[in-house]
């Protein structure tokens, strides 16, 4: 007997929802992936099957994120923290110096690995306003002799976003979008590398994202394990080693979904609408909740904000459980509520939201 998927609001930061339309195709794909009698997490990764599937999903993301001929897009695993390490072992010698800007937990995070390598320092830091702000891109000061300069565009504890991005000159800027990658359309020519986890915007788990200019691959450290090199897998279109085969299918219909709503600009309109149904409630509450993020640097992907009190936010987070609101709890190194809003997550869930803080504040006064 076919079970139903039961209805829930999915707000969770991370995997997060997953647009309904791709998982039912999965589903009626999954133990007969056209026409081979195989599900596709049983195909060889050699196969031409599954290499139609893999060369599909990286045309289609070349297509809708404009990326230019001169960078490679591979198929990764180990998440953004792996990045992390492997972005400072391959650009980053000893003495030598790189910026980071410092917006979150992730760019500290960052910020460590580089430390075993090299001489990263601080290009600014927001961390005396609890990270709740983004630093102006104007009022950045770099080396120019900088191996790279690395930031976080979207900071998912805080609930700030980059929407202007510095221009780092020769120096390679360096990007973690693990949260709102293909929120909306951007310059990937600004960038000498962006890479992302998929488990937001682009699909299940296990998948990373790397988009990295050519030139950056010949500057890179030799002395660097095969696995943990960039043109390693680049020279083996992402095949080096079996890769994440179900994870990379599910990434590839993630993104024609995206097509079939219209591109990126479509997406970011669409994101635009329903973050404002969320910060108009908070707004409008007259303090009843209070947002983290300074309101030039709020997130479309992830609304952060607290209620009065320790016993009426716990109040208003178990009342929404109850109503069917999943995964509205702030990180837990912060606490408060956050709301994540990623591309999957529908229009209607977050006008369910808005409703539901309107109502509790009322019922609360």
């Amino acid at each position: 007997m076919r079970e139903e998927k039961q209805v829930v609001y999915n707000f969770n930061a991370g995997p997060s929802a997953l647009p309904t339309a791709v998982l039912e195709k999965a589903q009626q794909e999954l133990l007969n992936f056209r026409g081979t009698g195989m599900s596709v997490m049983e195909l060889s990764h050699r196969s031409q099957a599954y290499e139609e599937v893999h060369n599909g999903a990286i045309a289609r993301l070349r297509k809708l994120f404009s990326i230019p001929e001169n960078y490679e897009v591979l198929f990764l695993q180990g998440g953004a923290s792996q990045q992390f390490a492997m972005i400072p072992m391959n650009f980053l010698n000893a003495g030598q110096t790189a910026g980071y800007v410092m917006t979150g937990s992730w760019s500290e995070k960052a910020f460590s690995e580089a430390k075993l390598f090299g001489e990263p320092y601080h290009v600014a830091s927001t961390k005396e306003s609890k990270y709740s702000n983004i630093p102006a891109a104007e009022t950045l000061e770099f080396n120019t002799n900088d191996a790279y300069v690395h930031l976080t565009s979207n900071n998912t504890i805080y609930g700030t976003q980059w929407t202007d991005f510095p221009n780092t000159g020769d120096v390679p800027l360096i990007a973690d979008m693990s949260s709102d990658i293909m929120s909306k359309p951007i310059d990937v020519s600004q960038f000498g590398m962006i890479y992302a986890g998929a488990q937001k915007n682009l699909g299940p788990s296990g998948v990373t994202v790397v988009i990295i200019r050519k030139d950056l691959l010949e500057k890179a450290n030799e002395q660097v394990p095969a696995i943990l090199k960039y043109a390693t897998h680049a020279n083996s279109n992402s095949l080096y080693h079996t890769p994440p085969t179900f994870g990379i299918y599910m990434l590839g219909e993630v993104l024609g979904w995206i097509e079939e709503l219209g591109g990126l600009a479509a997406i970011q309109k669409r994101n635009e609408e329903k973050a404002k149904l969320i910060y108009d409630a908070i707004d409008n509450s007259a303090g009843f909740y209070v947002g983290h993020a300074a309101p030039d640097s709020r997130s479309l992907m992830n609304i952060t904000f607290r209620l009065a009190d320790d016993t009426l936010e716990q109040k208003f987070l178990e009342e929404a459980k109850e109503q069917g609101f999943v995964g509205l709890n702030g990180h837990r190194s912060v606490g408060g509520c956050r709301a994540s809003t990623y591309n999957a997550v529908p229009l209607e869930a977050c006008q369910a939201l808005s409703e539901f803080m309107v109502q509790f504040q009322q019922n609360n006064r």
